[in-house]
């Protein structure tokens, strides 16, 4: 079947009832015929019917052995890094989400667990990063927010003749675009919150292993440490779902239009997206995604906080919030927001300026988001390098 097929059929009728939507178990238990006996279920921390439907989903659409829901995309990433132990060290994209920044940085490293970061764009400086003691190496692709793009399946190569274990952060592209599974990857991760969720109302976080050692690893932590998805959320996660396909390729096409108009206005200094031949990785996204995402980053030609800060204030149909991949389109300063917690000599050092500016692209007309969007660069003084 094709996947927009599989995405409407993956779930089929309940068995008992014939309810053509996947039920809702809200039940924190569940009743067992003798101790140990029962139909699979005993207990909702370790497994729900609901969630296990989900996760099962996911595992489906990107080509994995098992996939795990977690109560948020943080709590998938924190799921992961327990599968290391004190002494190892990971190698991690530099353009990193905060959020996974400040995870590594103020949790794990006071556990004795390195992590070196490194440019993957370029996969010579990943194999000369690798020791003896690197035991993960940490991508997203495309970053959040400058949109950086790796070449999974290169890195994958290098990383298993190092017996090292790849996780690709896959919530940019969702497995609409991209399966890092099939390019060599061992574990993805996502911010279900964003695309798969799709309607920004709902925080979850999801993980998929390729292989069953690495299931079973995660499956333990997952009951050990109890940050589910509860049954309501794996359901609102399950709903969006089953328009992934229609949303994302909709997104996507806008925001290579939106991002076509960004690079020609005067007052735009550099725009970040894949998609355009003027992205340094034009060609790899080119090769490993089926289209550019609905992400894009830009920064003004003044360069300072303050004409960012009023430019985001000044949009109408772009509402200004964290988050991204919904329907509705939404922007934000990442120094600001979603990057704040990463130090600022970090954060300019991968290239997010003050004035960097994030769209996530909804699926109004993208005519209307132009629009929207020149309103809001007319509020704005002309650049001094523009005034003659």
């Amino acid at each position: 079947m094709k996947e927009s097929t599989t995405l409407i059929h993956a779930l089929s009728e309940n068995a008992e009832t014939g309810a053509i939507s996947t039920p809702i178990y809200q039940t924190s238990t569940f009743v067992q015929e003798a101790p140990g006996v029962n139909q699979g279920f005993d207990y909702s921390r370790s497994n729900n019917p609901t969630r296990q439907a989900l996760e099962d989903l996911l595992a489906q659409l990107e080509r994995g052995y098992q996939g795990f829901a977690f109560a948020s995309g943080l709590a998938a990433v924190d799921s992961v890094i327990k599968l290391l132990s004190t002494g190892d060290e990971i190698i991690a994209v530099d353009d990193i989400y905060g959020g996974a920044y400040r995870c590594f940085t103020h949790i794990y490293e006071k556990f004795g667990i390195k992590v070196n970061y490194v440019d993957t764009t370029d996969p010579l400086q990943v194999l000369n990063a690798i020791t003896e003691r690197t035991r993960l190496i940490w991508l997203e692709s495309p970053t959040n927010p400058t949109l950086k793009v790796s070449d999974i399946e290169a890195i994958s190569l290098l990383a298993r003749e190092k017996d090292i274990k790849v996780v690709v952060d896959n919530t940019f592209a969702s497995p609409v675009l991209q399966k890092p599974l099939l390019l060599g990857a061992d574990i993805v991760i996502h911010s279900a919150t964003k695309y798969l969720g799709g309607h920004s109302d709902v925080i979850a976080g999801i993980v998929v292993c390729k292989s069953k050692s690495d299931s079973e690893k995660i499956k333990f932590i997952q009951n050990a440490t109890g940050a589910v998805l509860g049954p309501w959320d794996s359901w609102l996660t399950i709903r969006g779902i089953q328009t992934l396909e229609l949303r994302v390729h909709k997104q996507s096409d806008s925001a290579h239009q939106i991002a076509e108009w960004l690079e020609k206005h005067p007052a735009v200094d550099r725009v970040h997206y894949p998609g355009l031949k003027s992205h340094p990785n034009h060609a790899t996204a080119r090769q490993q995604q089926k289209k550019f995402g609905g992400v894009i980053s830009f920064s003004l030609k003044d360069d300072r906080e303050a004409p960012a800060l009023e430019f985001v204030k000044k949009t109408r149909l772009f509402k200004l919030a964290e988050s991204l991949g919904g329907t509705k389109s939404l922007l934000c300063i990442p120094a600001l927001m979603t990057h704040k917690s990463t130090p600022i000599e970090v954060r300019h050092q991968c290239g997010i300026q003050d004035s960097l500016i994030r769209l996530s692209v909804g699926i109004e007309d993208p005519e209307d988001l132009i629009e929207d969007l020149e309103f809001a660069f007319q509020s704005l003084p002309k650049p001094k390098s523009l005034v003659k």
